[in-house]
């Protein structure tokens, strides 16, 4: 699965793609690589993480183009949302990404990380709210995987920050997904009707 995590500097992009990294391969018997790019600017300039994880051997760690997007900011997302794959998956924070131009065979959902961070009192929650995010809709890790991984990712003193991060993001994505089911079940049932 080819991944790319982007935003700007300072909030914690490259930290995303490390902690889901570190999630596949040490604690939910995948491979994972991770590649990096700054804009000039280290905080503020884009910035992204490039994500491989696989049930084989990674053998090239670079991605052309992702079948998962994550934006966390509108230049990122200006700049790399066409590279996503036909029928790939777009995960915006709402808070600062106002999505246009969609092509109708992107499947996006979208998540107030950054209002939800500020409300735990610091918006430097809002990637692992992200990261609880994009685990719930994707799927690809397992969600105790990345909560074993927070121990060594963030300061010890903000661990339990962390995971409550992380869970408000993957419960706001079962929800998701949930009231996808039932639209979809609906949609089903009066097609059939």
């Amino acid at each position: 699965m080819d991944i790319r995590f982007s935003g700007f500097g300072g909030q914690g992009i490259i930290k995303s793609g490390t902690l889901i990294g570190k999630a596949a391969s040490l604690y939910d018997d995948k491979f994972a690589t991770m590649t990096q790019n700054f804009g000039p600017e280290a905080r503020g300039g884009a910035c992204s993480a490039q994500l491989v994880i696989s049930e084989k051997p990674v053998l090239y760690p670079y991605i052309v183009r992702p079948e998962i997007l994550v934006s966390m900011s509108q230049e990122a997302y200006e700049k790399f949302l066409d590279d996503l794959v036909p029928n790939g998956i777009l995960l915006i924070d709402s808070d600062l990404v106002k999505p246009h131009n969609i092509r109708k065979d992107v499947n996006m959902y979208s998540i107030s990380s950054t209002r939800i961070a500020e409300e735990m009192g610091n918006r430097i929650f809002a990637n692992v709210v992200m990261v609880g995010f994009f685990t719930a809709i994707t799927n690809i890790v397992e969600p105790d995987a990345v909560k074993k991984a927070l121990p060594g990712s963030v300061p010890e003193r903000f661990i339990d920050k962390n995971i409550e991060a992380f869970n408000k993001g993957y419960q706001y994505g079962i929800d998701i997904l949930e009231k996808t089911k039932t639209k979809q079940k609906k949609k089903k049932e009066k097609t059939e009707a």
